[in-house]
């Protein structure tokens, strides 16, 4: 599966009247890293910065007037997405200023069933929150040090971090990824894989102490603990 984790950089709030002026993106396949990205600085025409906008990312009015129309790079963007989720966070933002721009080309929007939200995941898995994108580096130990300003490549670098430990760590981008790659092949080229059950039942890990603090533990949870359904 293919994931475009993106963000974007705006002269405003306003997705109707204001325009995307950054975009960055890194791509994902099966939750790992393949090294592509996209990074655009774009001329949003007669959109002026807003100053609030300014102090948050820091993109002037000066550095954007050479550089290309979002129409001049649509197409790029729209080759790069292509056949991707697109993973963003706080996703409702970024995407309508995608459609916003889209619509000025009479391009389709993109659909919603196609957008992840890391932030909507975040709040799930993390309720009690905070959940900005510099809280959930800190919660996951992911080094922001060097953000001063948002930047649309750099939070998408970081984003990607965050959003591959939420949903399981690197063990699963490097374990799941690469393994259901590994026998889609096998099954490709070799036919079905037969599943060859274990002889023998391994032995527990938890010596008998160990286990009786446990029964212990869960006859104290009373009658209706679920881990009365566990052997240990």
């Amino acid at each position: 599966m293919r994931e475009i984790i993106f963000d974007t950089e705006t002269t405003g709030l306003e997705s109707k009247f204001d325009r995307i002026i950054e975009i960055g993106g890194i791509e994902l396949d099966n939750h790992f890293p393949t090294g592509r990205s996209i990074h655009l600085f774009i001329n949003p025409e007669d959109r002026k910065v807003h100053p609030d906008a300014l102090a948050v990312h820091g993109i002037t009015d000066e550095f954007l007037r050479d550089k290309p129309k979002f129409a001049d790079v649509v197409q790029e963007i729209s080759d790069f997405f292509e056949g991707a989720r697109w993973v963003a966070h706080n996703a409702t933002f970024d995407m309508g200023f995608i459609n916003a721009e889209f619509g000025r080309l009479g391009i389709e929007p993109v659909s919603p069933e196609l957008v992840t939200d890391t932030l909507s995941l975040a709040r799930r898995k993390h309720p009690m929150g905070p959940n900005s994108l510099d809280a959930l580096c800190r919660r996951y130990g992911i080094d922001n040090s060097h953000r001063t300003k948002h930047g649309a490549l750099l939070d998408s670098e970081l984003l990607a971090e965050v959003y591959i430990e939420m949903i399981g760590g690197r063990q699963t981008a490097l374990g799941f990824g690469i393994a259901a790659k590994s026998k889609t092949s096998e099954i490709i080229e070799e036919g079905p894989i037969e599943i060859v059950a274990r002889p023998r039942v391994l032995p527990s890990r938890l010596d008998a102490d160990a286990a009786a603090a446990h029964g212990k533990l869960v006859l104290a949870m009373g009658d209706k603990a679920i881990w009365h359904n566990y052997k240990h």
